[in-house]
């Protein structure tokens, strides 16, 4: 909070090149399709191939396909709030064939005395436990940053490169993680499904307030959001989310129109880019691939005789994640 508060994390946003922005905004786009791709079962875990195609003839799978074709033909026919009609046709649909349990209406808010305030604050200041608390401050660091930078990009709020009223979003994401830690629940941050609000047209903050209010609707009505979010239990015992697989799916579609502002010719630009782009999805981080784009971008830069060009922050942070790497491969902790 206090690092937002003081405008170092818009700094960060700020100093990263444009080529990296296109590819994080890009890269959150594949790693959100690839999410949809596994929870719609259309490719499933492989040993030999790390994932494969699924069995298209699977209940779910077939479920997903009616989804996104239902989805993809809305939005060509540029009918409003598209993605919000694929789900609810979807979940329908899944409901119909006896895929969609039914788990009631309405419930009781949850009883959350059991986690409210029951922190170890001392416990955290042992000396084994900080290199895993820096670790983890590291990733919501730039977890946070590079979905800013990949929605912002998206909905075209970047000027010259900057982010006008960074330091605002990034204290508001900060804040939240710090009451959803004492509220107990797993870290609020910014998550990079936003970008399905980004790609239905929200931009003015409008959305934000509307889903906020009704987030806090859907307590009192668990029961009903269970119905599309709460995924379907395969015979395999994994669990599939084919209501809304399609909708991630499609997603990522949107946000990879950045990469056409990637000069691609400019290989001290363009590798660290495209290290940035598939490191993210592949390795299921957005930190992993902001990390490998910033060590890799300020070394080529050295070698290709522009090492002015690198401003200070990015300097910075591709020692730290160096070290952090050389840390990791040392102690064996990841």
């Amino acid at each position: 909070m206090l690092l937002s508060l003081f405008g170092f994390r818009e700094k960060i946003v700020n100093a990263i090149p444009n080529a990296l922005k296109s590819a994080i905004a890009a890269g959150i786009g594949l790693m959100i399709t690839l999410i949809g791709l596994e929870w719609g079962a259309l490719v499933v875990d492989d040993p030999a191939l790390l994932v494969s195609l699924g069995n298209f003839g699977h209940p779910v799978a077939l479920l997903t396909l009616f989804g996104l074709f239902i989805t993809a033909i809305l939005l060509v026919r540029r009918i409003k709030g598209a993605l919000l009609i694929g789900i609810i046709l979807t979940t329908g649909t899944g409901y119909i064939f006896d895929l969609v349990p039914y788990h009631g209406f309405i419930s009781a808010p949850p009883d959350i005395s059991g986690t409210f305030l029951q922190l170890d604050l001392a416990g955290v200041f042992r000396w084994e436990l900080l290199a895993i608390v820096f670790t983890f401050f590291i990733l919501d660091l730039f977890d946070t940053i590079g979905t800013l930078v990949g929605v912002a990009t998206e909905a075209g709020f970047l000027e010259d490169g900057r982010l006008p009223r960074a330091r605002q979003a990034l204290f508001a994401d900060a804040a939240g993680s710090v009451i959803g830690a004492l509220l107990g629940t797993s870290t609020v941050t910014s998550y990079v499904e936003s970008a399905s609000g980004i790609a239905s047209g929200a931009r003015t903050g409008l959305a934000n307030m509307v889903t906020a209010f009704l987030f806090l609707l859907a307590v009192f009505f668990y029961p009903l959001v269970q119905m599309i979010g709460g995924g379907v239990e395969a015979d395999n015992g994994i669990r599939y989310y084919p209501t809304i697989a399609p909708v991630l799916i499609l997603v990522g579609l949107y946000m990879l129109k950045g990469i056409s502002r990637i000069p691609w010719d400019d290989f001290a630009e363009s590798i660290p880019a495209f290290l940035t782009l598939i490191f993210i999805p592949f390795s299921f981080r957005i930190t992993e691939g902001i990390a490998l784009g910033f060590i890799s971008y300020t070394v080529l830069k050295i070698f290709s005789g522009k090492w002015r060009e690198v401003p200070m922050l990015m300097w910075l942070f591709s020692l730290v994640f160096a070290l952090r790497y050389i840390y990791e491969a040392v102690t064996g902790l990841h």
